[in-house]
């Protein structure tokens, strides 16, 4: 009786899940989630500073963020908004550009189809709820396998670092970045 060789078997995909995870971009780390929050807040605060000078020629009883709901809610619309409208439409925000992250959804067979708006949703309320206990949601990242936030649980998504992409290689070795008029062309004739 002839044994068969037993083989490895390939990782099987959770429900959800687009892709193996050996095929799987790196996990965004948190220092660069920190670095990508930061430069984001820098154009959510002109986008805020533009909505409040459209704001003065609203009818708002008390245009102060915290003071006035109706205005608190308008400064949040446009902040999930603009949000929202890069993640949908390219998956990266221009702080995510910047450090080469993106939104991935895990919830079809490509991750790289946009989330859905209710997951825009809930990843913008989920990054809030994440700081409330003394920023423990982002803490969450350290123990969890895939460095996945509680907002990336909520919402199905998760951050990746698309990491720089490897020189073309030509017949075994990597192009170079000398001159044209710097190779040596001896053999050639």
């Amino acid at each position: 009786m002839l044994s068969q060789p037993q083989t490895e078997a390939k990782p099987k995909t959770e429900p959800g899940r687009a892709v193996p995870e050996s095929t799987n971009p790196a996990a965004c780390g948190l220092l660069r989630l920190l670095l990508v929050i930061t430069y984001d807040a820098i154009i959510v605060v002109a986008i805020l500073m533009i909505a409040g000078a459209i704001a003065l020629l609203l009818p708002f009883s008390n245009p102060s963020a915290g003071k006035d709901l109706a205005y608190t809610l308008y400064l949040l619309l446009f902040w999930f908004l603009y949000l929202a409208w890069c993640w949908r439409h390219n998956g990266m925000t221009l702080g995510m550009r910047a450090w080469k992250v993106r939104l991935l959804n895990q919830l079809g067979k490509d991750p790289y189809q946009p989330p859905r708006w209710w997951q825009c949703g809930l990843r913008f309320i989920g990054a809030f709820l994440s700081l409330l206990p003394a920023g423990l949601g982002y803490g969450w990242m350290w123990f969890d396998r895939e460095q996945r936030s509680w907002h990336d649980l909520f919402s199905q998504t998760r951050l990746v670092h698309m990491q720089a992409a490897r020189r073309p290689e030509i017949s075994g070795t990597a192009v170079s970045d000398t001159a044209p008029e710097e190779i040596d062309r001896s053999h050639a004739e």
